[in-house]
């Protein structure tokens, strides 16, 4: 196998080996690939040059990649850590969302004390850091008396996954919590006191503006940053992006709110879709779109072949200056069957879901770069000398090679160590589902 032969200390050289040049510089859009030599002891990069103009260090056991990629560490802007792995429990027999809605308010009020809570997201976290994971972003339902459950939950997984998956936290609610003052209070304040942004989901809402005020009045008191799950619908009519847009710009919170999924976008007419990424280009709204899982949702119907992927407009955003990011959304639960918090399949289905493919290599940022500048951490995500080495190692040699076999041989390296353990089994949740 061909990372058999991977150096067994701390101390040893990369040679021959393949990056994206968003990797390398964070200021980079083009995403070509290039050719570099990287020096690895402790735990650190020490020596980042491209191949062959180096000589490595006497001595030390040089790595040959055979040209092999090597991605940095990536992020997930969007999840539901709390909702994962209950699929066992709950399955969605028609896969749409409203009865996905329903079937986890349902399995909410009935299992999730503290400790499943925990159990369930200590567990996806084990897949994502044994897939090369190492900054997440999720969203937490919070709509009382959850959310003084589940809080305190995620500090405490928080905590003790420092320094291996940084976590931030999003209060989800409907917007129209918004509406009630003191138990919006009450929201903001708990979110803020775990170190958390404040978020709400808004679609097909006649008059969004009233209740985005509250969330930013709310956040600007508290200075936190916001995400909003906007405009999940095939209703054309839903306008929350825009709105959000309007409010970032008028409260001065550009660059600190984060829209998610946004698929209504899709299906709008041309004009209203290009008044609206003209504002949230305008805005400096991040936009990070959940191919897998609204793939899934949007478009179904008994008996019913969908007629859309239910994907936002990510090129068009891209092309009018927006911040796009993608993500996993769900994992193994009623609105999303599949997923594992797998950065280098939640890329590859991007792509190909997307169509991302001419040319691809700028989009490497929306798993890498961007999902970290957004989550304050620009210091994760890309390979500098000085830096931690955290890498995944793939035996594919170019972006072709790795999108027709995702799955082909690679490697999770941390802090300059191989990775022993590999996904936990799914029989450990076994005793949740008794």
């Amino acid at each position: 196998m061909y990372f058999d032969d991977f150096p067994k200390g701390p101390h040893y050289r990369f040679a021959n080996a393949t990056v994206s040049k968003i990797a390398l510089d964070p200021a980079d859009r083009t995403g070509d690939l290039t050719k570099v030599d990287l020096t690895v002891e402790n735990g650190r990069i020490t020596k980042l040059a491209a191949a062959g103009t180096v000589p490595a260090p006497e001595g030390l056991p040089v790595f040959d990649m055979q040209d092999g990629m090597i991605w940095p560490v990536c992020a997930e802007l969007h999840t539901h850590l709390d909702k994962g792995q209950t699929l066992p429990r709950v399955t969605n027999p028609t896969g749409t969302h409203a009865n996905a809605l329903d079937l986890v308010a349902a399995d909410r009020d009935a299992y999730w004390s503290a400790e499943d809570v925990e159990a369930r997201m200590d567990f996806a976290l084990r897949c994502a850091y044994a897939q090369g994971t190492a900054l997440i972003r999720t969203h937490i339902d919070s709509f009382p008396p959850q959310g003084e459950e589940s809080w305190p939950v995620f500090s405490k997984i928080r905590d003790r996954w420092k320094g291996k998956v940084e976590l931030q936290g999003s209060p989800l609610v409907p917007l129209i919590f918004y509406a009630d003052m003191e138990g919006s209070r009450k929201l903001a304040d708990l979110a803020h006191e775990h170190g958390g942004l404040l978020g709400a989901a808004a679609k097909s809402v006649e008059d969004p503006d009233p209740l985005l005020d509250r969330v930013f009045n709310l956040a600007v008191e508290r200075d936190m940053d916001i995400d909003i799950h906007a405009d999940e619908t095939d209703d054309i009519n839903s306008n929350a992006l825009a709105a959000l847009a309007r409010k970032t710009i008028e409260y001065g919170w550009q660059g600190r709110v984060t829209a998610g999924h946004c698929c209504a976008l899709a299906v709008q007419s041309d004009n209203v879709a290009k008044e609206t990424m003209a504002l949230v280009a305008e805005a400096g709204v991040t936009v990070v779109s959940l191919p897998m899982c609204n793939m899934y949702l949007q478009g179904r119907g008994e008996g019913i072949t969908p007629r859309w992927r239910g994907v936002t407009l990510l090129q068009e955003l891209a092309d009018a200056g927006a911040s796009v990011a993608v993500s996993s959304d769900n994992t193994r639960d009623p609105f999303f069957a599949y997923g594992d918090l797998d950065p280098v399949e939640v890329f590859t289905q991007s792509v190909r879901i997307a169509q991302l493919d001419l040319p691809v290599g700028p989009w490497f940022r929306a798993i890498t770069r961007t999902p970290a500048e957004v989550m304050r951490r620009p210091d994760m995500c890309g390979l500098a000398e000085g830096g931690p080495a955290d890498f995944i190692l793939h035996r594919t040699r170019n972006w072709t090679e790795l999108l027709a076999r995702p799955r082909d041989q690679r490697l999770v390296v941390r802090n300059g160590l191989p990775l022993s353990d590999g996904v936990p089994d799914y029989r450990e949740l076994d005793r949740l589902f008794a």
